[in-house]
């Protein structure tokens, strides 16, 4: 999987797969997430991308990734609110 926005090939963790997979968030629902979802950075290197969904009753859905030579995606969290 590729992000336009990043630039750069995407690497979903274990654990971020596990979490997609319990919470039923799609692999084309993470890449639309990564791609318009809202940034917050954590440094330069970590943060967080959150997006609503409308046909979702979890949201916001949120993913923690880490921009290397690849856009590594950490984890994935729903019922997120910024804090």
């Amino acid at each position: 999987m590729f992000c336009n926005r990043f630039r750069r090939e995407v690497q979903v963790t274990r654990h971020a797969r596990e979490r997609l997979a319990q919470r039923s968030i799609t692999e084309n629902e993470l890449l639309e997430l990564l791609e318009t979802g809202e940034i917050k950075e954590k440094d330069v290197s970590r943060l967080w991308v959150a997006r609503h969904f409308e046909e979702r009753q979890d949201n916001l859905v949120c993913a923690a990734v880490v921009l290397e030579d690849k856009l590594i995606v950490k984890t994935v969290m729903h019922y997120f609110s910024w804090e």
